[in-house]
């Protein structure tokens, strides 16, 4: 590994793995459920950008599932441990209870498999079915207890199977809190990755389906999450939020004000904005004087590095990116790699000898 005596290891908390054998076992399981999101994701998208990222998976092919072509793309990048998720298209929302719970658990065997291979340099996130508030503690003990992954990744929200046109689902959903109380007590990272916007055909041109929609999703998932007051429920559960957190970060002035004037906005006990300093954010925001303010509205132990690699909309260089914004040199080195570490985020290697010794 790359880095110095002294020195946390480089940590990359945003990367992808495709499992294709994953997305085999749900369009065989559910090809009615399948084609539907598929066709989904041709509305939200367009065809203009679905045949630019049809492209674009077929050439990154290797990225996304050869192993030893990650630990090269790594090293160049001097990134010395990836923190490995499914890709969110794996999410599969639509799928039925018993379905549902199959592909989560498919998903954190698949994942831990693959880290597996290079636990001095991986470890993993596997997932839980939103979509099933009640099947996701299950999912989230076979993922951290089984399988001794870090945590899990979901969405921004979730339609149940039988009315996918509506999102019904949200991350402010009473149902979900045994799944927030677990998180907590076994101290899993939560990784918030939107995939797809319920704005649907307004965003299915220019590729706003993505530069848009991701933000904004971001920014509806947490607020969700803290005007509901599932933070101050559970002040010690760790939510990760991927793409900086989108559009809330450094936009909640007018939160603050509708949380002081609005008593239905008042569900959570202090200002919004006092929140950002209970969450955690990646560096993913493709500008340095973005990743300045984020550092500045959060803190600078609440950013860590993440490049959502291996895809077009991430960055082939993080740690440059990072390097670039100038933050003072204890900030860089807390973004690079020292929150991760103080998050419990390490090697699988090393995650396995400290709960063997």
């Amino acid at each position: 590994m790359s880095t110095r005596p002294g020195e946390s290891p480089t940590v990359d908390v945003h990367a992808h793995v495709l499992l294709p054998a994953l997305q085999q076992l749900v369009a065989e399981a559910d090809p009615t459920g399948f084609a539907g999101q598929q066709a989904l994701e041709v509305r939200r998208n367009g065809p203009e950008s679905m045949a630019v990222s049809g492209k674009m998976i077929k050439e990154r092919w290797p990225q996304l599932t050869d192993l030893d072509r990650r630990l090269a793309d790594m090293d160049a990048q001097g990134v010395d441990v990836q923190l490995v998720s499914p890709s969110p298209s794996h999410f599969y929302y639509f799928a039925g209870e018993e379905l549902a719970l199959q592909v989560a658990k498919a998903a954190n065997q698949a994942v831990r498999e693959f880290v597996d291979r290079a636990p001095e340099r991986l470890n993993g996130l596997g997932l839980v079915p939103l979509q099933h508030p009640a099947l996701m503690v299950e999912a989230l003990e076979h993922a951290v207890l089984d399988c001794g992954l870090l945590g899990v990744e979901i969405g921004s929200f979730a339609a149940t199977p039988d009315r996918p046109e509506r999102s019904t689902v949200e991350l402010s959903d009473p149902r979900l809190e045994p799944f927030w109380s677990r998180a907590e007590e076994l101290g899993a990272l939560v990784f918030l990755h939107p995939f797809g916007c319920s704005l649907d055909e307004r965003l299915d041109r220019f590729y706003l389906a993505n530069t848009v929609s991701q933000p904004a999703e971001n920014a509806v998932a947490l607020s969700h999450l803290i005007f509901s007051g599932v933070l101050d429920r559970h002040p010690g559960l760790k939510v990760l939020a991927a793409h900086g957190g989108g559009y809330l970060p450094t936009t909640l002035g007018r939160s603050d004000h509708a949380w002081r004037v609005r008593p239905e906005a008042h569900g959570c006990a202090e200002p919004p904005s006092s929140y950002l300093q209970k969450l955690y954010f990646d560096s993913l925001v493709h500008s340095p004087a973005e990743l300045r303010a984020l550092v500045a509205a959060a803190g600078p132990e609440r950013v860590l590095l993440g490049s959502d690699y291996p895809f077009d909309m991430g960055s082939d260089s993080p740690v440059t990116e990072v390097i670039d914004a100038q933050l003072p040199a204890t900030d860089e080195a807390a973004v690079l790699g020292g929150n991760a570490a103080a998050l419990g985020i390490t090697p699988a290697s090393a995650f396995a000898a400290r709960h063997t010794a």
